[in-house]
């Protein structure tokens, strides 16, 4: 069974070309994507009209704003999410080292199921 089809992924990403990559991925897998955005208020502002999203894939820093906000959101909806990033592990806090992390470059196809993991737990 694709663990994507149906879901609801937000994609909070700053680079263009990433995220219709990203997107792209998504959506072959069966996920439906919420979004791409590229800015925090954006982010925010599809998590307070939406009463469902099934996962997030973050980038830590939309448009030199840290993505933390939507994160608190994130955790107290209990949405899982991950990082896809190329900030090194030290550009991450303590508080958000649990959370699994994509480094850019990296593979879709591996992310796409990744996700299909993460939201099997």
């Amino acid at each position: 069974m694709n663990e994507l089809y149906g879901r609801i992924i937000l994609v909070a990403e700053k680079e263009y070309f990433i995220t219709d990559d990203l997107t792209q991925a998504l959506e072959k897998a069966g996920a439906d994507v919420l979004g791409p955005v590229g800015t925090l208020d954006g982010a925010l502002s599809l998590l307070e009209v939406m009463d469902r999203v099934d996962g997030a894939v973050l980038d830590i820093n939309l448009r030199d704003e840290a993505v933390y906000r939507v994160i608190d959101v994130l955790e107290a909806r209990g949405i899982p999410y991950v990082f896809a990033t190329s900030d090194g592990e030290t550009a991450i806090p303590d508080k958000y080292k649990h959370v699994p992390r994509w480094m850019k470059p990296f593979h879709l196809e591996d992310l796409a199921k990744g996700f299909g993991d993460l939201l099997r737990r």
